[in-house]
C-alpha cells in the first residue's frame, strides 16, 4: 500500500468553528493587495511604451481604459480566484496540499507551494525598490537610478521586513488591517484635488495633444511616425484593453492561487463570492478609475510642472499636485503622503517573508527558516539594488507566466472532479507539470523575445534575423498561459496522462 508524504499526512483542515465571515478574511486580504501603491501608481503607462505611446491607456480618452479595467477585474475574480478559493473553503486545507491533486503528492511540494515561496522574494524586491524610490524623493535624493542612497534604503527595508516576517509578524498583523486605509485616503484626496481639471483634457478627436495647452512637441505624446502607415503611433482600443489586462492579471496571478489559503478560513460559498466581489472586483475597478482620472485631471488642470511633463506615475505627480493646490505647504504635504504610502506597504513585505518561510519549511523541513529566508532576502536586495525590480511590468509578466497555467490547471482539475477536490495523486502528475511547462513558455514568450532584442549578443541577430516580427506574437500572455494550462490539463487527463489517486471517497489510502 502506498503511503502519503509526511506533509500531506500531517495536514489538518481549518475547523469550521474557527472560520469567520468574508469581511474578516477574504475582503481585507485582497483589499490591501489591490490598494498597494506599487500596483496602481504606474497603471496609466501599463505596457504603453511597448506600443509607442507613453501617454498610455488614457491617450484615446477614458472609455477604452474603463473597459480594460472591468475585463481585467472579471478575469481576476472568476478565472484566477474562484476555483482556488472554493477548494480552500470546501477542504479547509492550504495551497500546497490542494496542489497535490494537480501536480502529484511528490510534485505538490514544489508546485505551486515552493514556487509561491520563491516568488515572494520577487514581491519583496519590488516593494523595497518602490519604497526606496519614494523615500528618496521625500528627502531630496536621486531616485532615478539605483544609486547609493536608493540601495541603502532598499536593503534596510528588505532586511527589516524579512526579520519581522519571521520574528514579529504577530505585531505587524495587529496594524496591517488598518494600513490599507492610507492609500484609500490618498486616492480619495487626489481625485478630489484633480477632478476640476478633467474638463481641460482634449477629446479623443484631437489625439495629437491629450491635454489642452501642452505644445505638440511635448514629451507627453510620442510624435514618432509608423513607417508602414506614415501615421503617428497611437494605441488602438484593443491595445489599451490588452495592456491593462496583462498588467493587472499578471500582478494578481499569485494572489489568485493564494485564495486557497485565504478562503480556507471562510464558512461557506457565499463568503467566497462576496469576499471576492468586495476585495477584488470592486477595488480593482474603482482604484483603477480613480488613478486614471487623477492623472488626467492633473494634466487637464495644468497642475504638472513643465519639467515633469511626460511623467504619468501618480505617486510621482503628487508633489506637483500639492504644490499647485497648497503653495508653499505643498512639498511638506507631499512628503507626508509619500512616507505614509511607504509605511502602508511594509506589512505586505513582512507577509511575503512569512509565506516564503512556510513554503520552505514544507519542502525543506531540515533547513532552518532563518537560513532559507535569509538567502531569499539577499536575492531580493540584489534585485532591488540592481534596479531590475523597478521594471514592474516585466515582473508582473514573469509572475503571470508562472501562475497563469497553475490557476488554469487548478480550475480544470476542479471542474473535472465535479467542483470539488479530487485528493492527492501519486508521484509527479504529468498532466499538471506538462501543462505548466508549456503554459509558462507561452506566457513568457514575449518577455524572452524582448530580452533577446535588447541583448548585445551577435548570435541573436545571426540566428534569428526576423526576431522582431515575433514581438507581441502572444496576445495577453497571462490569460493565454491560463488557457493553455487549462486546455492541456483537460486533454492530458482525458488521454490518461495523469497519475492515480491515493485517497478514495472515504479518505482512506488506496492500494
Amino acid at each position: 500500500m502506498a503511503s502519503l508524504p509526511s506533509y500531506l499526512a500531517a495536514a489538518r483542515p481549518v475547523p469550521l468553528e474557527n472560520r469567520a465571515p468574508w469581511y474578516k478574511n477574504v475582503m481585507p486580504s485582497y483589499f490591501g493587495i489591490m490598494l498597494w501603491f506599487v500596483f496602481w501608481q504606474d497603471l496609466v503607462t501599463a505596457g504603453a511604451k511597448t506600443h509607442g505611446h507613453p501617454a498610455g491607456v488614457i491617450a484615446e480618452g477614458f472609455p477604452p481604459a474603463f473597459v480594460g479595467l472591468i475585463i481585467s477585474a472579471v478575469i481576476c475574480h472568476f478565472f484566477f480566484y474562484m476555483a482556488p478559493a472554493l477548494l480552500g473553503m470546501r477542504t479547509g486545507l492550504p495551497l500546497y496540499v490542494i496542489g497535490s491533486s494537480t501536480y502529484g503528492a511528490s510534485g505538490g511540494r514544489y508546485m505551486p507551494g515552493f514556487l509561491m515561496g520563491i516568488l515572494q522574494f520577487g514581491w519583496m524586491a519590488v516593494n523595497a525598490w518602490a519604497v526606496a524610490e519614494i523615500l528618496c524623493k521625500c528627502f531630496g535624493l536621486d531616485p532615478t537610478s539605483p544609486g547609493m542612497s536608493h540601495g541603502i534604503i532598499a536593503t534596510a527595508f528588505a532586511v527589516l521586513a524579512g526579520f519581522m516576517g519571521l520574528k514579529g509578524i504577530k505585531y505587524v498583523a495587529r496594524v496591517s488591517t488598518w494600513l490599507p486605509l492610507i492609500p484609500v485616503a490618498v486616492l480619495i484626496g487626489l481625485i478630489c484635488l484633480t477632478a476640476g481639471g478633467l474638463p481641460g483634457l482634449n477629446t479623443p478627436n484631437e489625439p495629437s495633444r491629450l491635454v489642452a495647452g501642452i505644445p505638440e512637441n511635448s514629451p507627453f505624446v510620442d510624435m514618432s511616425v509608423n513607417p508602414s502607415t506614415g501615421q503617428l503611433n497611437y494605441m488602438s482600443y484593443w491595445q489599451i484593453v490588452s495592456v491593462l489586462v496583462v498588467y493587472i492579471v499578471g500582478f494578481f496571478a499569485t494572489a489568485g492561487a493564494a485564495g486557497t489559503d485565504i478562503a480556507s478560513n471562510c464558512r461557506n460559498e457565499n463568503d467566497v463570492h462576496v469576499g471576492g466581489i468586495t476585495g477584488i472586483l470592486l477595488p480593482t475597478v474603482l482604484t483603477g478609475e480613480v488613478v486614471l482620472m487623477a492623472v488626467g485631471g492633473a494634466y487637464g488642470g495644468q497642475m504638472v510642472s513643465p519639467e515633469n511633463y511626460g511623467n504619468y506615475n501618480l505617486v510621482g505627480l503628487i508633489p506637483d499636485i500639492m504644490n499647485h493646490r497648497f503653495g508653499d505647504s505643498g512639498p511638506t504635504i507631499a512628503n507626508i503622503i509619500m512616507i505614509a504610502l511607504a509605511i502602508s506597504s511594509f506589512p505586505a513585505a513582512c507577509f511575503s517573508a512569512l509565506i516564503a518561510a512556510n513554503s520552505f519549511k514544507t519542502v525543506m523541513p531540515k533547513i532552518n527558516p532563518w537560513a532559507s529566508v535569509g538567502v531569499g532576502t539577499l536575492a531580493a536586495v540584489a534585485l532591488a539594488v540592481s534596479g531590475w525590480a523597478g521594471e514592474v511590468s516585466k515582473v508582473f509578466g514573469v509572475i503571470g507566466a508562472s501562475f497563469g497555467p497553475i490557476c488554469g490547471a487548478m480550475l480544470a482539475d476542479f471542474l473535472m472532479a465535479g467542483r470539488r477536490w479530487s485528493g492527492p495523486r501519486a508521484g509527479f502528475n504529468p498532466a499538471g507539470w506538462i501543462s505548466w511547462a508549456v503554459g509558462f513558455v507561452v506566457g513568457a514568450f514575449n518577455l524572452v523575445v524582448d530580452l533577446l532584442l535588447k541583448s548585445k549578443w551577435e548570435w541573436v541577430g545571426t540566428t534569428f534575423p526576423n526576431l522582431v516580427d515575433y514581438k507581441d506574437f502572444i496576445y495577453v500572455p497571462p490569460v493565454t498561459a491560463f488557457l493553455v494550462g487549462f486546455a492541456l490539463y483537460v486533454a492530458l487527463s482525458v488521454i490518461g496522462v495523469r497519475t492515480r489517486k491515493l485517497l478514495g471517497p472515504d479518505g482512506r489510502l488506496l492500494d
